[in-house]
């Protein structure tokens, strides 16, 4: 990989994390689009998300300050509660992240897997839509946060099952929490929130485990890679946030449908 591989893929990273579309999906078509080897390593990728988990951090900075704030009042209050329901629902991932590694690596060498899951998004996307506006109801009392225990597992599971790359982990997050009663403002923050612990550990044991020295990307273009996607991730936060909560997924659940038919297509002739 060359450094204007690197900022173009981190480009695509960045614009497409915030929105139900996969990043990694993306990335994987962007590297084979540019001739850059998938190589059996995750480092490259593991950098330019934790470049938009940055992102993240700047643009929900006072949210994450209460969070913290109300943590160490040492009490059980709503914010100790969110962040219970954060913890919660990282469960999934991390079962997923400590016994099959291995095998989620190994998917990333598919263009097939990514075609197939991104179907599955655009599946995901369209009958979660449908249902958060069909099963609205008046009156009914929401839990605190407005989102329960069970809700943040379930959501929990969608995000595990999102490691799959083309399998959208705003997506499934989304659609998982819209399925289970979570209202739309509600989900997209939480969703957004849910995954820095999980990427910016990875990153940590991918430090400490000697993984970067190892990379077969060097060191230049993970830097450029990583400016590249904290930059457009940071515009895509602040624009694209809005733009999840108040758009119907339908139209995210038609773009995932054609670009995966055309990467199934693409992968078999």
């Amino acid at each position: 990989m060359n450094w204007w591989q690197s900022i173009i893929l981190g480009l695509v990273q960045g614009l497409t994390e915030f929105l139900p579309v996969s990043s990694s999906g993306h990335l994987a078509i962007g590297r084979q689009i540019l001739g850059v080897e998938a190589s059996g390593d995750l480092v490259f990728e593991v950098v330019v998300h934790a470049a938009t988990v940055l992102a993240t951090i700047i643009v929900f900075r006072k949210q994450i300050l209460d969070l913290l704030k109300g943590l160490f009042r040492f009490e059980y209050n709503d914010q100790t509660d969110y962040i219970f329901k954060i913890a919660v629902s990282m469960i999934p991932v991390f079962i997923v992240g400590v016994f099959f590694k291995d095998t989620v690596e190994s998917l990333f060498n598919s263009l097939l897997v990514v075609g197939l899951a991104l179907v599955v998004t655009s599946m995901l996307l369209f009958f979660s839509d449908i249902y958060s506006f069909a099963s609205r109801k008046e009156g009914t009392a929401a839990p605190r946060n407005g989102i329960s225990y069970l809700q943040a597992i379930i959501v929990g599971l969608g995000q595990a099952l999102a490691v799959v790359p083309g399998l959208s982990r705003s997506g499934t997050t989304i659609s998982t929490g819209l399925l289970s009663g979570v209202d739309r403002s509600v989900v997209a923050q939480f969703s957004f929130l849910m995954v820095l612990v999980p990427i910016l550990g990875e990153a940590f044991l991918d430090v400490v485990g000697g993984d970067m020295a190892s990379s077969s990307v060097g060191a230049l273009p993970l830097i450029l890679g990583f400016a590249s996607a904290f930059v457009s991730g940071l515009f895509a936060c602040k624009v694209m946030i809005a733009l999840v909560k108040k758009a119907k997924l339908k139209w995210f659940a038609l773009y995932c449908a054609v670009i995966g038919v055309a990467v199934l297509i693409y992968s078999m002739f």
